[in-house]
């Protein structure tokens, strides 16, 4: 399928990890390399029940210099930062048990650099299983985002008026790639 070509909300957008430590970022410096990382369904999984996504991408990298005698700063060219991503989900406990094998919760604070993906969907993909839909394969125009970083912590907010909220953190270790479309299969 091709990029989103159209505005569009996204609606079905997702984010996934692949479960799999990565012990040496030479092995994801590509998009191709991320990319590989999701071709199949048991290899990663999909961080449910997202309430909110950040800006994703490459921050800019413009410093402010002040100037002696002039008003305005000087803008040069920089280091970019990486960001931190912070993503708010609704929270259900039983998805972040921290004694489930290969689940989440136990990647949260692990040390360990995983693979991300984020998909931008603005339409449901048909006939698709949930896993093949977060990698953004199918029918529908996708537009996907590569990444590898950290699952540093999980912050739970309890509501007493809404559902209950976690603020997921996650670090990045390496440059973003993307936006990229998957064909199906």
């Amino acid at each position: 399928m091709a990029h989103i070509t159209s505005i569009g909300a996204g609606i079905y957008s997702a984010l996934a990890v692949n479960t799999t430590p990565i012990t040496d970022l030479a092995t994801v410096d590509t998009l191709a390399e991320l990319v590989a990382k999701f071709t199949t369904a048991n290899s990663f999984k999909e961080v449910k029940n997202v309430r909110e996504f950040p800006q994703i991408g490459t921050p800019a990298n413009i410093v402010n210099v002040p100037v002696y005698g002039q008003k305005n700063s000087s803008q040069i060219q920089g280091q970019a930062d990486a960001p931190n991503l912070e993503v708010t989900i609704n929270y259900v406990p039983s998805e972040w048990d921290t004694s489930v094998v290969g689940g989440l919760g136990a990647l949260v604070g692990d040390g360990n650099v995983y693979a991300f993906q984020f998909s931008l969907l603005n339409a449901k993909p048909a006939g698709l299983t949930t896993a093949a839909g977060v990698q953004g394969l199918g029918s529908v125009a996708n537009s996907s985002f590569y990444f590898a970083g950290k699952i540093e912590a999980l912050l739970v907010s309890p509501q007493l008026t809404d559902a209950n909220q976690a603020t997921l953190t996650l670090s990045i270790q390496g440059q973003f790639f993307g936006p990229a479309t998957v064909a199906a299969a």
